[in-house]
């Protein structure tokens, strides 16, 4: 048996048998090849126009497949891809002809109720960590769709339901575990590696395999949360609301926006999170609550858990999605305007606009403290399209650019690291997410640490 694989330079590999086999004796994880049982569900990704197909897919269960899988991939110049969550709109989770390193096996949480830490393995997805830290009251800053992967997330900065008080998931992150392109390794905290560490809370999957992150734990308990919708004809009207109560709200009130489909139906929307006793959550959601005659409001006391997974239905893998986002510093009337006029026109009622306030939480961490630096930016607008018929890709791609064509105007020039996608993941793109100060830091822990650019199916930067 021979497998064609691709190398980092696009050229053909002949892997051979004996050296697959050697490969798969140094696992304890799982080997799968082209025509295995579970290939497919093995390589399949939540962005269902992802249809890459790698040469091979290591299942790791410890640090030592990753060990092997990366030294394997390495010692060939084999182009290389790690998967997480998968959820990565992009699809760089999935190496087509390459190795495809699966942490997905690799996903239990361990919770330090008396130091309120949490060490959670690579592979973890925001429900396997919510679901341990809320065995204790405890949660950090994650994904609002559960299945999001925690590593993918965390590395490109982390944008959650509890920014307003705690900031970014990257800003509670520890401590992090390891393994690097030469295959050693690391930890790496503020005492230790700490230029690399610095570089892993905002950076991305450029500098290794993470395969345990360090978190702060804070107590949350009861929160409110939920839709407050009205119809798009008040699109206007609703986000002018949004953007003055945006500029007032407390911290403990992290207040999102938006527009989407009730059924056939197209609806704005406040989306309000609230951890706080019941009273400061009332008196928080008042100015939102003096907006008449919704059609809509779902907000309600829940667990943390279950505002965690509100929109997990409607965000399943496999759906076809196309994505674009850029931070704002305001939202002026001009811009509103032309958000609220082309959202309707979506030709697919899965889709979503979402305007993200960042909130003091994310602003008051100093721009050199993380990789993540843009922390003077009020509103972060996202636009994704989502669709099932492969028959309609080019219409709902076309749609996306429409809308982008009037936020790009008002775009601050930077972008979130995690919300790039599959056409515009060029270095110039990626480059947009820093200022250029940052950029350069990260160029220099990126030569050093993968010179040879294996880690590159990322939001990749190139080392020098």
């Amino acid at each position: 048996m021979e497998i064609t694989a691709k190398t980092l330079d696009g050229a053909d590999l002949h892997l051979k048998q004996p050296e697959l086999e050697e490969l798969r004796s140094e696992l304890r994880g799982v080997l799968i090849l082209p025509g295995d049982t579970g290939y497919d569900t093995a390589r399949a990704v939540f962005n269902g126009t992802v249809d890459a197909r790698p040469a091979v897919i290591v299942r790791c269960r410890g640090v030592g497949d990753v060990r092997a899988a990366v030294t394997f991939a390495a010692a060939r110049h084999l182009l290389l891809s790690v998967r997480g969550g998968g959820h990565n709109v992009a699809g760089n989770a999935v190496a087509d002809g390459g190795l495809m390193l699966d942490l997905s096996l690799m996903n239990s949480v361990r919770v330090d109720p008396e130091r309120r830490t949490a060490a959670v393995e690579g592979g973890a997805t925001w429900k396997d960590f919510d679901h341990e830290a809320q065995a204790f009251g405890l949660a950090t800053t994650g994904g609002v769709v559960s299945s999001t992967g925690v590593a993918g997330l965390t590395l490109g900065g982390g944008i959650g339901s509890l920014r307003g008080r705690y900031g970014l998931s990257c800003d509670n992150l520890l401590a992090v575990d390891l393994v690097t392109a030469d295959g050693r390794f690391l930890h790496a905290d503020a005492d230790h590696h700490a230029e690399l560490f610095w570089a892993l809370r905002g950076g991305g999957g450029n500098f290794g395999v993470v395969t345990c992150f360090e978190f702060q734990l804070h107590p949350v308990g009861t929160v409110w949360s939920g839709p407050i919708a009205f119809p798009i004809e008040r699109a206007a009207e609703i986000l002018r609301e949004f953007r003055s109560c945006a500029a007032k709200k407390p911290d403990e009130l992290t207040l999102n926006a938006g527009m989407r489909f009730l059924g056939d139906t197209p609806v704005v929307s406040f989306n309000p999170f609230c951890d706080a006793p019941e009273e400061q959550v009332q008196a928080a959601l008042a100015p939102l609550r003096r907006v008449p005659d919704p059609l809509v409001d779902a907000v309600q006391a829940m667990s943390y858990n279950e505002s965690q997974r509100q929109v997990d239905d409607e965000f399943p893998f496999g759906l076809r999605h196309y994505w674009k986002s850029a931070f704002v510093k305001n939202l002026p009337d001009d811009l509103i305007d032309a958000l609220s006029g082309v959202f309707p026109r979506s030709p697919s009622h899965r889709s979503f606009l979402v305007i993200e306030h960042m909130g003091s939480g994310v602003t008051r961490v100093h721009p050199e403290a993380t990789a993540f630096d843009y922390r003077d930016a009020s509103f972060n607008v996202l636009i994704m399209a989502a669709w099932e018929d492969p028959a309609e890709d080019e219409k709902n791609r076309a749609w996306v650019r429409d809308i982008w064509e009037s936020l790009e105007a008002h775009s601050s020039g930077r972008v979130y690291v995690n919300y790039i996608g599959d056409d515009d993941a060029g270095l110039n793109r990626v480059a947009d997410a820093y200022e250029p100060a940052t950029f350069e830091r990260l160029l220099a822990v990126k030569t050093e640490y993968d010179p040879e650019n294996l880690f590159r199916l990322n939001q990749n930067i190139r080392p020098r």
